[in-house]
């Protein structure tokens, strides 16, 4: 079974040290990045291209709308890709889901980015309406799927068991690393995961705290703590 490192970070729109979040990608070595908070507004596709770049990946999928992007290493072949606007709340930040399909060692998967909302109600909702993107995409692909992002609420919340009930969920499957995302300098939540369909195997899952060089750069780069999943991919 082909293997893949995907990670997802919030990146807090770059404000922080952008060397910092390239060096963090880098040193993790992922094949596919699902960021969140990704710039939107100003040079918006000039610190997209810049950041893709400095972490040796190219731009798979993603829009300037809702801040989320997913990057793939230059051996993983992007097939297609889709960006699904999620239904509007007034006066609240508007949700999406960035969804690139990729291949890699013969296999082909969905990889899948996204930032839910700080409220429960809209939050809830938006996970029933990416899990039947995410079925209609697995449909046209044939593909199993990967979602990963800042969810905004930790285990045992509504809209996490929700996902759970029909996904797995990465470092309860297979922790590996500490736990806690948030806040990078005093993390003690929970709060932005990795998902995969059953069909896939979860080898490893959660935040990286083997080299502490890197672990220094995690409040530099952004106020999130990165999630790494080892995962293996069946093949058609």
């Amino acid at each position: 079974m082909p293997s893949v490192r995907l990670l997802s970070y919030n990146i807090r729109s770059l404000r922080d040290d952008p060397a910092a979040v390239a060096r963090v990608v880098r040193a993790l070595a992922p094949d596919v990045v699902c960021l969140q908070e990704v710039p939107r507004f100003g040079s918006w596709r000039l610190q997209r291209r810049r950041l893709a770049r400095a972490c040796g990946m190219d731009i798979a999928a993603g829009r300037r709308a809702c801040g989320l992007a997913v990057l793939a290493a230059p051996h993983v072949r992007r097939v297609a890709r889709e960006f699904h606007l999620l239904t509007p709340d007034p006066g609240l930040h508007r949700r999406a889901l960035a969804i690139a399909v990729l291949e890699t060692g013969g296999a082909r998967f969905l990889a899948a980015s996204t930032h839910l909302d700080l409220r429960d109600g809209p939050r809830l909702r938006h996970v029933h309406e990416i899990l039947a993107h995410l079925e209609r995409a697995r449909d046209r692909h044939r593909a199993p799927a990967v979602l990963a992002g800042d969810i905004n609420e930790e285990p045992g919340g509504p809209s996490w068991t929700l996902l759970t009930d029909h996904l797995q969920d990465a470092y309860a499957t297979a922790p590996s690393g500490e736990e806690p995302t948030f806040t990078s300098r005093n993390p003690h939540r929970r709060i932005d995961g990795a998902f995969a369909d059953p069909e896939i195997v979860i080898t490893a899952a959660g935040v990286p705290v083997d080299d502490p060089a890197v672990t220094a750069d995690y409040p530099k780069a952004t106020d999130h703590r990165p999630v790494l999943a080892a995962l293996e991919l069946p093949t058609a």
